[in-house]
């Protein structure tokens, strides 16, 4: 059960980054210059977060897992811009994916650093 969840959970999520690209604006405030790309970097430190749990049956290596992360957050980033290319009133924008691709990183050095402590201490915890 556990597992379904998790593979909802991701796929909601994917599906809600896909239905907020879909919007013609969006009502963020407007408090700094480059704000938006904290937002994308905090939707995609989630979406990697979820995909980490998912991706842990999948890609048993550690660095497997990481990797595997990454390029998916990366590439639904990328798949997210091309996206907003046909949403009137959006546009793509190469700097939007880097912060996409950032988030996923730091999703995963977040979570990596936690899996290395909890088997360091031999705890064995699937996270």
């Amino acid at each position: 059960m556990m597992r379904v969840l998790e593979v909802f959970g991701l796929l909601a999520y994917c599906g809600f980054i896909y239905w907020l690209s879909d919007q013609a604006t969006l009502p963020t405030p407007d408090l700094f210059s480059g704000e938006d790309k904290l937002h994308h970097a905090g939707a995609y430190f989630i979406l990697a977060a979820l995909a980490w749990a998912n991706f842990r049956r999948i890609a048993k290596p550690p660095i497997i897992r990481a990797a595997a992360v990454i390029v998916f957050g990366s590439l639904y980033g990328a798949s997210d811009e091309w996206h907003q290319s046909f949403v009137p009133g959006r546009s793509p924008d190469v700097l939007d994916w880097l912060a996409d691709t950032l988030g996923a990183v730091l999703a995963v050095l977040v979570l990596s650093t936690k899996y290395t402590k909890s088997t360091k201490n031999g705890v064995r915890r699937s996270s």
